[in-house]
């Protein structure tokens, strides 16, 4: 369990405990239905795909950058292994996994190309990526969804299944793959050089290259990372419903942006943690979760996660003006 003394209370994350816990409190209290562990399971699989998605989002924010092509790259990456697999017998999984990262990271790469060397700024960059790439995405299939997938990606597998009384549960693979990118993101900012370069440029990246870091070469691995991750939430939402849909992630970016900056990543860059971005992930989940479940309109939903988003920039855009002053005080 999650332990709040250990949380300060000025941290970002101690205050995302307590709305947490303040969330789940007025869900319960709102909803029978709230507090039920197969609504919690149920809820946390669902959002894995958005950890996951902003786990690796979460890396691009730490260097000063923004990148919203991430759900159409995922979109473009499922057709194209779904597609291999159903049109040319390409049942190979290890083969199909890695194929599917390197093409999210020559996307991803794309990116931090046109960015870096052209000096364009990242967010009208990727906007456009995510309309080039969804828009070809639907021109050249017509929006036609894909059913008949091979057995291993849509195959449900028994992780960690368990009982409760006559009820049987399960730990699905959509978390357990969460969770090790989440390991793996957090080691590789926290305990590595790298980590801490990447965290130097999003600090000031003019004194980062003075100091001889390659920033270049940092953006080129931060995109590149993402798309991977991309690449890896793709697969993930097909395991989940068992078929290709070509428009089912495009449209839900904001709700992984908002979560990455409620966790405490800061747009201008140099700062954030893998706890917060996973903390802002089920604030989001939790909030629409529990919102539905009292029967709030989904309209309604989408003033609350776009309040989120305005309250969330303006602290940290307020945190970052005080910070300036005090430093030319």
């Amino acid at each position: 369990m999650l332990n709040l003394n250990r949380l300060k209370p000025a941290s970002n994350e101690g205050y995302l405990a307590w709305v947490l816990v303040a969330l789940i409190v007025i869900f319960t209290l709102s909803t029978p239905q709230f507090m039920t562990l197969r609504n919690l399971l149920d809820l946390i699989e669902s959002y894995a795909v958005s950890g996951i998605f902003a786990l690796g989002l979460f890396v691009v924010l730490v260097t000063g950058g923004i990148d919203i092509s991430f759900a159409a790259v995922a979109s473009v990456v499922q057709y194209i292994i779904a597609t291999l697999a159903i049109r040319y017998g390409m049942t190979n999984p290890l083969g199909s996994i890695v194929l599917a990262m390197a093409i999210g990271t020559t996307l991803g790469m794309v990116n931090a190309v046109l960015i870096y060397c052209l000096r364009i700024v990242s967010i009208i960059v990727t906007i456009s990526m995510q309309s080039l790439l969804f828009g070809m995405l639907m021109w050249l299939t017509n929006g036609t969804s894909l059913y008949d997938l091979p057995d291993w990606l849509i195959t449900p597998l028994k992780v960690l299944p368990f009982s409760v009384g006559a009820e049987h549960y399960q730990i699905g693979l959509p978390l357990v793959v969460m969770l090790l990118v989440a390991a793996m993101t957090w080691v590789l900012l926290n305990k590595t050089h790298l980590g801490r370069q990447l965290f130097a440029v999003g600090g000031d990246q003019e004194s980062a290259r003075r100091i001889g870091i390659r920033v270049g070469l940092l953006h080129l691995f931060a995109y590149g990372y993402l798309g991977a991750m991309a690449a890896i939430g793709g697969l993930v939402q097909v395991y989940r419903v068992g078929e290709v849909v070509p428009n089912a992630l495009v449209g839900g970016e904001l709700d992984v942006l908002a979560a990455a900056v409620l966790g405490g990543a800061s747009l201008n860059g140099g700062k954030g943690s893998v706890v917060g971005t996973l903390m802002g992930v089920f604030l989001i989940g939790i909030l629409k979760n529990g919102l539905n479940l009292i029967g709030v309109s989904n309209y309604f939903m989408n003033v609350v996660i776009g309040g989120v988003i305005v309250v969330a920039i303006t602290v940290t855009h307020y945190k970052k003006r005080k910070e300036t002053d005090v430093g030319f005080a």
